[in-house]
């Protein structure tokens, strides 16, 4: 039988169940029918054998120490380059004399050797993933394990290598890390070390070019040399001529997600600060104290409040044999030490100061085109830390209605776009469903 075949088993059709105030979604329910097969189910495990591959160290087995062992061994801190060679600390037998002591050491990514010029009769193995020591001198013995290295030779850039070591009745295993460490990309600031030189404003526009005026007027009241990127993807783009103001023009209805990758993809600064083309500035939007709070802690991001709502909300995950599933709360997990009015979190509202590298290795998946927010954190967790601080400000304009017939119509065709659809809703939730491998969705 081709292995393509339909299951035949679906999720029911409902979209969702509401319990206690939380949405609950079972996200095979959201995948077509026609694509429901093994086919499709093997693909997405596939993906996750060779996501396991490509990140090693990120599934770790639980290193349980032997009670009163004699052997002495690194538990932390066996660290080598791809291709090098350490001397491994700590080897060392500690007990009593018997009548002839016998250690045996295997690795996996690597191979075995000693500097120490020993007989082969009391050594074997060597360069090998295999290495036996046979000695009846405790003296000898330890000497020699002073002296036993690690070779990597598979080039990994990131992965744990689990040695055993072995005496008798006692085995106990120690992590050898094998790691590439990356170059730094460090940003200068400048002599004045100025707002100018660490911050670049960017945005995402589409249509409302008279929303993106008055955004850019209100900046240049506080700011006024500082850069703007705007991503525009505008069936008819108009063309901003403003000083420090870079516009890109993306093909018509390209995507909020496409929009962000390709501003952030622009910036030179060490942070960016994002913010939607009908935001406005004012005398409470303090960029400094967002900077102060990048500079003087390990956070990736931050954000800040929006007419007085700081829309801050936490991820859980869990993972699961068949797929995991993923939780969003509202609030934080505690107070930002040092900081009195920000807290840690896991996302935040859609005006925040970030550091350019970290989002760029996180990325917007523009497969997102429409409604799309909480996906960004999501890709980010485990790799972005966030906090929100919300005595920084910036106010929405208004969303009245306008009275210029022409502009009625401009926004009236914009709304059009903007609306969450339900087919958006599904294509989200399927998109999950492979991409990040999960069954369940959860929001309250």
């Amino acid at each position: 039988m081709h292995e393509c075949y339909h299951s035949g088993r679906y999720q029911s059709a409902k979209e969702f169940l509401r319990l206690g105030g939380i949405l609950s979604y079972q996200l095979v329910g959201y995948i077509a029918r026609d694509q429901i097969t093994l086919c499709h189910k093997k693909r997405r495990e596939r993906g996750v054998e060779e996501y396991q591959r490509r990140y090693p160290a990120l599934k770790k087995d639980a290193v349980i120490a032997a009670p009163n062992t004699p052997l002495s061994y690194p538990i932390y801190g066996a660290e080598v380059m791809p291709l090098h060679t350490i001397v491994i600390p700590g080897l060392g037998f500690h007990g009593e004399r018997t009548e002839k002591l016998q250690v045996i050491l295997r690795a996996s990514f690597g191979t075995l050797n000693m500097l120490a010029d020993i007989s082969k009769d009391v050594v074997q193995g060597q360069g090998g993933k295999e290495l036996t020591i046979s000695t009846s001198s405790v003296k000898l013995l330890n000497h020699i394990l002073e002296h036993v290295t690690y070779t990597s030779t598979v080039f990994l850039v990131n992965a744990v290598d689990m040695v055993s070591f072995e005496m008798g009745s006692y085995c106990v295993k120690f992590p050898v890390t094998i790691r590439l460490l990356p170059l730094p990309i460090l940003f200068d600031p400048g002599p004045d070390n100025s707002i100018r030189n660490l911050v670049t404003v960017t945005t995402k526009t589409f249509l409302r070019y008279h929303k993106l005026r008055i955004l850019l007027k209100s900046l240049r009241q506080f700011y006024p040399d500082v850069k703007v990127i705007v991503a525009d993807d505008s069936e008819h783009p108009e063309k901003i001529e403003e000083p420090n103001v870079e516009q890109y023009i993306m093909p018509f209805g390209k995507g909020w997600f496409a929009g962000r990758n390709l501003a952030i993809s622009q910036v030179t600064t060490k942070y960016y600060l994002w913010v939607d083309d009908d935001f406005l500035f004012t005398e409470n939007t303090k960029l400094e104290k967002l900077v102060n709070v990048l500079e003087n802690t390990n956070l990736d991001m931050v954000g800040g409040s929006v007419n007085g709502n700081d829309f801050k909300f936490k991820i859980f995950y869990e993972e699961g044999e068949d797929g995991s599933c993923l939780h969003i709360r509202n609030g934080y997990y505690h107070p930002l030490e040092g900081f009195p009015n920000c807290v840690v979190t896991s996302g935040v509202v859609n005006f925040f100061l970030a550091r350019t590298e970290e989002s760029r290795r996180v990325g917007f998946d523009p497969k997102l085109q429409r409604v799309a927010h909480s996906e960004f954190f999501m890709d980010g967790l485990g790799n972005l830390q966030i906090g929100s601080c919300n005595d920084v400000t910036i106010a929405h304009q208004s969303r009245d209605p306008a009275s210029d017939p022409q502009l009625a119509a401009v926004e009236e065709n914009y709304s059009k776009f903007r609306i969450n659809t339900q087919e958006q809703i599904r294509f989200k939730l399927s998109l999950h469903y492979f991409k990040n491998r999960l069954k369940c969705f959860t929001k309250a």
